[in-house]
């Protein structure tokens, strides 16, 4: 007889299972990211500092389980201000060359019609789905390093094409919603929608840019 005494796991042990609450205060904590990063890009110039700071916060949460403080994530926007600013400068110029493409399609100034109008909306989704794992990979990296990220997601983006299309479906679905929904939930949106693209990287992780 075996003097033993090893006792067999209980099969109650299982981790427990989030209830309704945690998913309630889960929507509400993206809700509340969402207004702060409409907040915090109100100078306009401020939009990619503020995207970065929101990611960083994210990529916080999903390693360490808990949200930065106050404190944390102001000095983090503030250290994002001066290479972000230009990077919002940049991506506002695209989207006004953009828009005014879409525009000059769709009121027949240029020829082309419908295909030519279907084209330029696919290019749009799969520059938003790039911009969008940019956006991510600098969370990564404490919301600094643009450059750095975005060259190393431009040579990911050809090894994970499958990544690369979920992004920009996710994009594209949340411009669509964006137009639907009233203007007050739109930064909202932006917060889920950041949060879909960081957990489309937990799947699909693109190599991590080194802080600049």
């Amino acid at each position: 007889m075996s003097g033993s005494t090893d006792v067999p796991a209980h099969p109650d042990t299982a981790p427990a299972r989030a209830d309704w609450r945690d998913t309630l205060r889960e929507a509400t904590d993206l809700a509340l990211l969402g207004f702060a990063v409409a907040l915090a890009a109100l100078p306009v110039l401020t939009l990619a500092p503020a995207v970065a700071t929101a990611s960083v916060a994210l990529h916080d949460r999903s390693v360490t389980g808990a949200w930065p403080d106050a404190r944390t994530s102001l000095s983090r926007f503030g250290r994002a201000l001066p290479a972000g600013s230009a990077v919002s400068a940049a991506a506002l110029a695209a989207v006004a060359l953009l828009a005014a493409d879409l525009l000059a399609l769709t009121t027949g100034r240029v020829p082309g019609g419908g295909p030519a109008l279907a084209l330029t909306a696919v290019v749009v989704a799969v520059l938003l789905g790039y911009a969008g794992l940019v956006a991510v990979a600098v969370g990564r990296t404490g919301g600094r390093g643009w450059r750095v990220a975005a060259r190393r997601v431009a040579r990911s983006c050809p090894e994970r094409p499958g990544a690369w299309a979920a992004a920009s479906g996710v994009c594209a679905l949340a411009v669509v919603l964006g137009v639907l929904v009233t203007p007050v939930a739109v930064p909202i949106l932006g917060g889920y929608t950041l949060a879909a693209l960081h957990a489309l990287d937990a799947r699909h992780p693109v190599p991590a840019p080194e802080p600049s």
